[in-house]
């Protein structure tokens, strides 16, 4: 175990902190840092949605007894979903990874931006994502390809239309994420095999689990507002810290 496996739990803890606090950006946290520190965008998204199996999976099951699912939601969402992030999955492997990266970088700046909004005021969902299948299709694939998304996008969009409550909604989301996080981490594993980037997620895990008590106790403590407008701007500027290093590397080529 080096220093970079001993960031990597840091990330996690970090990453967790942030999630239990806010109910969202696990996958934006860790994965904006995990590119920060260099990793791949294809092996940062395959180590964060190898430890949310995990992560979702509690989640979900939780939601689940807690009779905050509509399954007949979950159905729709999750093979809308899993297909979208099939695919992001594979083109992010297809080898033309590094060549995402720029955009990857300003995908993750854009959900910054959104994350820094939504603590500002509400945000409208856009209207080319009004049915379940169409949003668990693009949440799915964003999420793939960017390393996180799903709650930004997916669940934002669910208690926005408030179509039931909003811990109806959440917990539908949450249940939808494990099945599209399984078929993502499938889909890396196919690729690569889950052994290239195995101690990294268990880094994640290994740091997130001490957060999760400690961020309950926090989300009491620190104001909403403030803090989404934090982490808003530290995805920004790793997400443009991101967009630097490539042009700086194309201008030295």
């Amino acid at each position: 175990m080096d220093d970079f496996f001993w960031w990597i739990v840091l990330i996690g803890f970090a990453a967790q902190l942030v999630d239990g606090a806010l109910g969202m950006a696990y996958g934006l946290t860790s994965t904006s840092l995990l590119i920060s520190i260099g990793l791949p965008p294809t092996q940062a998204s395959a180590t964060v949605h190898a430890a949310e199996v995990f992560t979702t999976a509690v989640s979900g099951t939780s939601h689940h007894f807690a009779r905050n699912v509509d399954w007949k939601m979950v159905r729709t969402l999750a093979i809308a979903g899993s297909i979208g992030g099939a695919a992001g999955a594979a083109l992010l492997s297809s080898g033309i990874g590094e060549y995402l990266a720029p955009f990857v970088a300003l995908y993750l700046s854009a959900l910054g931006v959104l994350v820094i909004a939504k603590a500002v005021r509400k945000v409208q969902p856009p209207a080319a994502m009004r049915g379940l299948a169409p949003l668990g299709l693009v949440g799915g694939f964003l999420d793939a390809v960017g390393g996180g998304g799903w709650g930004p996008i997916v669940s934002s969009t669910l208690v926005y239309r408030g179509h039931a409550e909003p811990h109806r909604m959440l917990g539908t989301s949450a249940a939808s994420e494990f099945f599209v996080t399984v078929m993502i981490t499938v889909t890396f594993a196919g690729h690569f095999g889950l052994e290239s980037f195995g101690m990294a997620a268990l880094a994640l895990v290994i740091g997130g689990v001490p957060a999760a008590p400690l961020a309950a106790v926090l989300v009491r403590i620190i104001p909403r507002k403030p803090l989404m407008i934090a982490v808003g701007l530290l995805i920004v500027i790793l997400g443009g810290f991101g967009i630097y290093r490539f042009v700086s590397a194309l201008l030295v080529a």
